[in-house]
């Protein structure tokens, strides 16, 4: 976000607040930020609102936008700021939360509101056509649950009124791609809240799709040189306590059950068991790298209320991996995992990529030296890529730097999904050694790697990304057999079977709709290719085609097809 669209999200928020203040006497008002598409700000209303009165609040900053209204800043001590919001009990308590010292305030009109700043100089900078209303929600002060529910209310803004119509746009096209939508109308996976919320049930469709994504990653990881793992869901407390989880992810982790007088808990995390298997024996330099995958499920608590479809859920099964190496391995280990996870990607159909590599926080655990030499290595692994990239300073984790990767959707959206990241935490927590060329034992690298992040997570972003309609080689149903007569259905399962028989995932349609109901059907379930038989194909062997895209083309030989469809297969082609 520049500082020129923070500065106009932000003006427009306390704009939004005047117009509440006019509108609703009595409000009480929390906090306003600027957002990554617009802004939000929390009221406690004297009486309930509605989406239905946004429209007037629009109304009213549109008023108060053409009035030209100044932003004066005002720098006050802490009992003048008192005095100032004494009928404002959040802001009270916002000022007390403050040091002692100047406090900035912010008026404009008859509104003023406690606030750093900065604003644009008046609200003729202000587009009255570049904004919207978004909806209203529930958000609970600060945050915390005990404490009082105030009425969010959320818009979106820009520079200017075709930058907010393009967004706008984009949005009715993801409400289109929406993989909750998508998923229940091609029969791919469900969720059931009174089975337990944020658990995902993947139906028969989903799992080919799931099954062939699995196998193609396992593949190409034997290729890479990575060996698979199989660890257990459950571990002692110990371990746990061991690697860190108790003392600083409890609140993500589910309660422990007991089994023989011991505490369990179900695992949030690999690491440590692929940490436990390292250690059943010594280690040489010789040895050294390991690359040890693992599609393991894991289990996160999250709160009820940010679930979201498979893209926030509760199990999931991680795309993990683990990289043991000495320090002199380091750096072509970094590039080679770099490298593996944007030749997936462009498997996958992303192209748009961009790198944010995280440096050391203040609060970090590991020598100096180490964390240097793992930043270069990163650092140097993006640029021999190519790949644009961002600085995130002091944003890695405090026990290591990392990169993610950021792919770029079909309509321009960004997700963060492959994470390379350094551990200078576990190898010593868990006294990992091995034996060097000086015949020392020394502590050896460790760098954790997801490419595709999660399962469900990754299958989220791919369903909309395609809008449903996948690849050839990912297609649950990849070609629809439907006879234009019930007379043809023999030549329909004839047809079926000997697609079927060449690895092709085929579907004769049999059912008594009518052909052009049985093509709206197979449209409709995204499948890439439907042949047409009738009395010509069935005495010539051919089948007459109809792509997902809406051409055509008749007359095909059965061999030739198949030979079509393989070679689009085994390709993992993006087209048809």
């Amino acid at each position: 976000m520049s500082a020129d669209i923070d500065r106009i999200r932000h003006s427009l928020a306390h704009v939004m607040a005047e117009a509440v203040l006019h509108l609703h006497p009595g409000v009480q008002f929390g906090i306003g930020p600027a957002i990554q598409d617009g802004f939000y700000y929390d009221f406690l209303f004297p009486q309930s609102i509605a989406n239905e009165d946004l429209p007037a609040i629009e109304k009213e900053m549109r008023r108060i936008i053409a009035q030209n209204q100044t932003f004066v800043r005002e720098e006050v001590s802490k009992a003048q700021a008192r005095e100032i919001f004494r009928d404002q009990p959040f802001k009270l308590e916002l000022i007390d939360g403050l040091e002692e010292g100047t406090i900035s305030i912010y008026r404009q009109g008859d509104f003023v509101d406690l606030c750093r700043g900065p604003h644009v100089e008046s609200t003729k900078e202000l587009r009255p056509d570049a904004f919207k209303l978004k909806t209203i929600a529930g958000a609970y002060w600060r945050g915390d649950e005990t404490r009082p529910m105030l009425t969010r209310i959320y818009a979106y803004a820009f520079a200017t009124k075709a930058e907010l119509e393009a967004y706008l746009r984009m949005l009715e096209e993801a409400e289109r791609r929406d993989h909750r939508k998508l998923g229940k109308e091609l029969d791919l996976f469900s969720t059931h809240e009174e089975a337990g919320p944020g658990l995902i049930y993947w139906h028969p469709k989903g799992g080919r799709v799931r099954v062939e994504l699995e196998k193609w990653w396992r593949e190409e990881h034997y290729k890479n040189g990575y060996e698979i793992l199989f660890t257990p869901h459950i571990g002692k407390s110990w371990l746990w306590e061991t690697s860190g989880h108790l003392g600083f992810y409890k609140a993500n982790m589910y309660a422990p059950m007991t089994i023989d007088e011991d505490d369990y808990y179900i695992k949030p995390m690999n690491c440590p068991f692929h940490i436990m298997i390292y250690k059943t024996t010594s280690h040489s330099y010789r040895d050294l790298p390991l690359r040890w995958a693992e599609l393991g499920t894991v289990y996160r608590y999250e709160r009820s209320g940010v679930l979201h479809g498979l893209m926030r859920v509760r199990g999931f099964t991680q795309d993990d991996a683990h990289i043991i190496c000495t320090p002199e391995q380091i750096e072509d280990e970094i590039l080679e995992v770099l490298r593996f996870s944007l030749s997936m990607w462009k498997t996958l159909g992303f192209s748009k990529i961009k790198a944010y590599l995280a440096t050391r926080p203040a609060d970090s655990v590991g020598a100096p030296e180490r964390w240097d030499q793992a930043l270069v290595s990163l650092k140097k692994a993006i640029e021999k890529e190519g790949l644009p990239y961002e600085m995130d300073e002091g944003g890695g984790a405090f026990y290591g730097p990392k990169i993610d990767l950021k792919i770029q959707d079909a309509i321009g959206r960004e997700w963060q999904m492959t994470t390379i990241q350094f551990d200078f935490n576990l190898p010593e927590r868990f006294d990992m050694t091995y034996v060097d060329k000086d015949g020392r034992q020394k502590q050896p690298y460790m760098v954790h790697r997801a490419l595709l992040g999660s399962i469900e997570r990754f299958f989220g972003v791919f369903v909309e990304h395609y809008a449903g309609a996948f690849p050839v080689w990912l297609m649950p149903d990849q070609v629809a057999v439907i006879p234009v007569a019930p007379t043809f259905d023999e030549y329909a399962k004839e047809v079926t079977a000997f697609l079927r028989g060449k690895g092709v995932r085929a579907k004769a349609m049999l059912s008594e709709e009518r052909m052009n109901a049985k093509i709206r059907d197979a449209q409709n379930q995204k499948i890439p290719y439907m042949v047409i038989l009738g009395q010509r194909e069935k005495d010539e062997r051919t089948v007459s085609l109809r792509l997902r895209t809406g051409s055509q083309e008749n007359g095909i030989p059965l061999e030739t097809f198949a030979s079509r469809v393989l070679g689009k297969i085994e390709a993992k082609a993006l087209d048809l």
